[in-house]
């Protein structure tokens, strides 16, 4: 899927603030101009990234979670077990 960019003025953004947050939610990304001029480029947020080693150091003190040999095998077999597409519910 491309990218859609959406161009608006700052009064546009103003008078529907919630429609074009629904819009960048959805992908959409939004640059907002004043007299042909881009002040502002809104964008859906990166997702948080951390590494194992920032993941381990935030566990607490008295924690039992252990990376052993076999972790790599069971992050594989968790996310194997995860592969059906994610579909909303059809509410009546």
């Amino acid at each position: 899927m491309g990218s859609r960019v959406l161009h608006i003025s700052e009064a546009d953004l103003v008078r529907d603030v919630r429609t074009i947050l629904q819009r960048v939610r959805t992908g959409t990304e939004v640059v907002v101009e004043r007299d042909d001029q881009v002040v502002a480029v809104i964008r859906g947020a990166e997702p948080v990234r951390r590494k194992i080693s920032e993941c381990v150091a935030m566990l607490r003190a008295d924690s039992t979670a252990t990376i052993d040999s076999d972790f790599a095998k069971d992050v594989d077999a968790a996310i194997a077990a995860h592969r059906e597409a994610l579909e909303p519910p059809q509410w009546d």
